[in-house]
């Protein structure tokens, strides 16, 4: 390592299941690769850790929960891992959001997951930002696997049960894809509000299952049986999931919005289908056909690698020891 390396690094992450949490842990492992010390701490803890947060030799990368600590904080990023919206989360929230931001920024660089999220806090919010590094896979979704080990008949989502991820838009389409399809299965991996209501819809099918949330050995297991994950979120940052999903050769059905078409741009028409975003049923019925009639093509993920991504952000903090705190104006490190 280079002498401006940090001894350390500091993560925030963020609910065990959910996507900060995958994105905290995969990028802790991805600098332990490297050969630098990493811990994950709670955003709620990290003002506990004082000497830490004074210390200039340890690297401090914060979630969007946590950016209150960075004007307390040397030698910080921010990571955005979307922007705020006021249909999820209320105007107040969204306004004390930004405010947190734009007060970070004053001392510290600020990241997003995707140049899509960078677009909109650049030309929405105002916001500064330093440079886009994509998301980390974690590397249990990159060991080999058997091709053959299994056989790919699950249509399957994997996410958190939320109105933000829209996965109702589109389940009408699946029940009706399942129903008309012999041995056609389909398998919903999360828990939130909209549970109860989807249950409902599935009308007690016993080939459309709920399995709540699992650990990411689990949803690997399922990802090796899916032909199709779906997502119907048109405003994803990035995706952890998509990575997750392609990485196991499944075909991806997503909204043709959102960061997800920043992964892998040469699949898009062959191991990336678009939905629409009217959201027309019969329109989706197709595009879901369409991709269960697809061959899915071996995608180049390397970049997204654990090591790969740290090591973007190691690159990012030498940027701003070499030059300190002037504005790259959105400037790609990593993607």
């Amino acid at each position: 390592m280079t002498q401006t390396a940090p001894m350390k690094v500091l993560i925030t992450g963020g609910d065990i299941a959910g996507g900060l949490a995958s994105f905290a842990e995969a990028l802790r492992a991805g600098f332990e690769e490297l050969g630098i010390t990493a811990e994950v701490i709670p955003p709620r803890r990290i003002l506990f850790r004082w000497r830490d947060l004074r210390n200039s030799h340890a690297l401090k990368i914060f979630s969007t929960t946590a950016v209150f600590a960075a004007p307390f904080s040397r030698r910080s990023i921010c990571v955005a891992h979307g922007f705020p919206r006021a249909d999820a989360q209320g105007w107040i929230k969204l306004l004390g959001i930004i405010a947190s931001f734009k007060l970070a920024t004053r001392s510290s660089l600020l990241a997003t997951v995707s140049h899509y999220a960078a677009v909109h806090l650049r030309t929405i919010f105002g916001l500064r930002v330093d440079a886009v590094i994509h998301n980390p896979l974690h590397r249990l979704f990159l060991e080999h696997q058997d091709a053959s080990s299994s056989p790919r008949d699950y249509i399957t989502y994997v996410g958190r049960l939320h109105p933000c991820k829209r996965l109702d838009r589109i389940f009408p389409a699946i029940c009706a894809l399942v129903k008309a399809t012999p041995n056609l299965r389909a398998c919903i991996i999360g828990g939130g509000e909209l549970s109860g209501a989807l249950e409902a819809a599935a009308g007690g099918d016993p080939r459309i299952e709920f399995t709540g949330p699992l650990p990411r050995e689990q949803v690997r297991a399922w990802l090796r049986r899916t032909k199709v994950f779906v997502s119907g979120c048109e405003t994803e940052a990035l995706g952890i999931s998509y990575l997750e999903a392609l990485s196991q050769g499944c075909i991806v059905a997503m909204p043709a919005c959102g960061g997800g078409l920043e992964i892998a741009p040469d699949l898009i028409g062959r191991s990336i289908r678009l939905l629409p975003l009217s959201w027309e049923q019969g329109a989706i019925l197709s595009t879901l056909r369409e991709a269960f009639s697809s061959q899915a093509i071996a995608a180049s993920l390397t970049p997204y690698s654990a090591a790969a991504v740290a090591a973007s952000y190691l690159e990012l903090d030498r940027q701003r020891l070499a030059r300190p705190m002037a504005p790259m104006h959105g400037a790609g490190v990593h993607g």
